[in-house]
């Protein structure tokens, strides 16, 4: 199924969240942190923390390990 990577559309696996398709794709950093910039990905893979969180068809600060991929998706990271 094709998504759409910051813009880029690539090839994806169904049945994947959206946390385990960066990882396959080297995506270590996800997002930087408000004040001091830091980088930050994948931490639990379960949903209780907040450091994987992309922004999804537009809509910001959705966790990308408990989110199923879809075809058409767009996901935006910060890196």
């Amino acid at each position: 199924m094709k998504i759409y990577l910051n813009g880029v559309e690539v090839e994806a696996t169904e049945n994947e969240s959206v946390g385990t398709f960066l990882l396959k794709r080297r995506q270590q950093v996800l997002r930087k942190t408000r004040f001091n910039d830091q980088p930050r990905g994948m931490f639990c893979g379960i949903g209780v923390c907040f450091d994987c969180i992309v922004t999804i068809d537009d809509i910001a600060n959705q966790r990308a390990c408990i989110t199923q991929l879809r075809s058409g998706m767009r996901i935006e990271v910060t890196s």
